[in-house]
């Protein structure tokens, strides 16, 4: 079994250039709100007019429905953030506190539907190669168990420091890594050509922030980082076609089938823990954060008051 056709060493330079390149731009985004809207509102409106028409239009391999609706959500997701960690009153409104929430979960559901939708294709369509198969559909329920599985969002937090993160004390790294699992199986099943950068190294970008820059604020890395990379992706989607460092997917069934595996376990463990949770502390995940009695939940808290 094998992932992917090939992987020189430069190509796997060009992926670690990738993931450096996206870490360093999260963090310019998070230093300085100014240049974060510079960043978050007028380059995606410039990008949209002048350059997107053209280089994700119908027919390329970041021209359907999906690509425009995970940029454009993903950016909605950023500006929402960036309204709770600098807007008067943002950071206390439950309603304001609880879209991130939601935002992520339709962000998940995006995914999970073209998942199944990909189960009944098997060939080119819209420049990707599909090999559709069960693993669609394992993969799709493993995005709705990971939807089910997010809670806390009643305390999220901003820190207090000068950069005013957007922290998620629920959000740990069990929930992470489930959805990491659960993201790469989606990319390599639906958009295989894409997944060693959109997959792997976009991923890294945010986890790798979450575990050692600043934890608790995953979902604010994940966010820019995605958002940084759509822009990209939709502006020389060539880069991962057709380029001297596109990586092609196997389209190793075998592979397809023990990716898609993976996520669904870790997604199993992950919602089998979490009602275990709910019932051993009597909590609602509705409106209440159920990991509370974590040490990895006190820390974060501790850390930002």
């Amino acid at each position: 079994m094998y992932l992917f056709e090939s992987l020189p060493w430069q190509t796997i330079l060009m992926g670690l250039a990738v993931l450096v390149a996206l870490i360093i731009l999260n963090e310019i985004a998070r230093a300085n709100k100014w240049i974060a809207l510079v960043l978050f509102i007028a380059l995606p409106a410039y990008l949209a007019i002048e350059v997107w028409p053209t280089s994700a239009a119908p027919g390329t391999s970041v021209g359907t429905w999906f690509d425009y609706a995970k940029v454009y959500s993903v950016l909605t997701i950023t500006l929402i953030i960036m309204g709770i960690r600098f807007i008067k009153g943002w950071s206390t409104n439950k309603f304001l506190l609880f879209l991130p929430a939601l935002l992520l979960a339709i962000n998940i559901m995006e995914a999970v539907i073209r998942d199944f939708q990909c189960y009944s294709i098997n060939g080119f369509e819209d420049g990707m190669m599909i090999t559709g198969g069960p693993w669609n559909i394992m993969n799709g329920i493993a995005g709705i168990l990971n939807i089910l599985a997010i809670s806390g969002w009643a305390g999220i937090i901003i820190s207090k420091d000068k950069k005013k993160d957007m922290v998620w004390p629920d959000m740990l790294i069990y929930w992470i890594i489930a959805y990491d699992l659960w993201n790469f199986a989606y990319v390599y099943n639906c958009l295989g050509n894409h997944a060693f950068y959109a997959g792997i190294m976009v991923l890294l970008a945010a986890t790798i922030p979450a575990l050692m820059i600043k934890k608790g604020a995953w979902l604010q890395h994940r966010a820019q980082t995605l958002a940084f990379w759509m822009m990209f992706a939709m502006s020389y989607p060539a880069f991962m076609d057709s380029s001297e460092y596109a990586v092609k997917a196997s389209q190793n069934t075998t592979a397809l089938f023990i990716i898609s595996a993976i996520a669904l376990l870790a997604n199993v463990a992950l919602i089998a823990y979490h009602v275990y949770k709910i019932v051993k502390s009597k909590r609602n995940p509705l409106k209440d954060e159920i990991y509370t009695d974590l040490e990895e939940h006190k820390l974060i808290v501790e850390a930002n008051k």
